[in-house]
């Protein structure tokens, strides 16, 4: 797994790496990813939560506490209880986002896959979900997981992200280059 850059990110990376290697030694691969794609779902609903693993104030026993308690509400495997239990303890619960995408990120590398950020203005179905894992796959030649995000600033349209690339069609954008292109004319806006 490369590190990417310092501070946070090389510090989400160690731990993200000690738990991949934990989990595959104990053969829990799938069971600690299901646990933390449930825990980032958590995360992502609960500004609360997001305020309590960042909080340098709040102390480690109180993190600890809470943190015992969304594991146990959410059902997750003990081995993965541990490590968040060893994270509070440690006082690096505000790089958690980091160690799960970490994880994530490691076994999808491994088991060949391409992870693609997908956002849309509107929620996306099941067949416009479908159609365009069919056409990533056909750009890639690979497995493809995507992550589906909801801006309803793009106004229509989408914009995928994978790896190095970006597909902008949002109408956003589009709006945005209509602009500059009349600006550039001489036109009014």
């Amino acid at each position: 797994m490369a590190i990417e850059g310092t501070g946070v990110s090389e510090l989400a990376t160690r731990y993200s790496i000690a738990l991949f290697e934990l989990a595959d030694e104990n053969k829990a691969l799938d069971q600690v990813a299901s646990d933390l794609v449930a825990l980032k779902q958590i995360l992502a609903e609960s500004a609360d939560l997001r305020r309590l693993v960042r909080s340098p104030v709040i102390s480690r026993a109180d993190q600890g506490r809470a943190m015992a308690a969304v594991l146990d509400r959410a059902e997750v495997s003990d081995l993965t209880k541990r490590f968040i239990g060893l994270v509070a303890k440690n006082r690096r619960l505000f790089a958690l986002e980091g160690m799960i995408e970490g994880y994530l990120a490691e076994l999808a590398r491994r088991r060949g896959e391409v992870t693609a950020q997908v956002t849309s203005a509107q929620p996306l179905s099941d067949a416009q979900l479908a159609a365009v894992t069919d056409a990533l796959k056909a750009s890639i030649g690979s497995k493809v997981l995507i992550n589906t995000t909801v801006d309803p600033a793009l106004i229509g349209g989408m914009i995928v992200k994978f790896g190095s690339r970006m597909v902008d069609t949002s109408v956003r954008t589009k709006l945005n280059k209509l602009q500059l292109a009349m600006k550039a004319s001489g036109g009014s806006v």
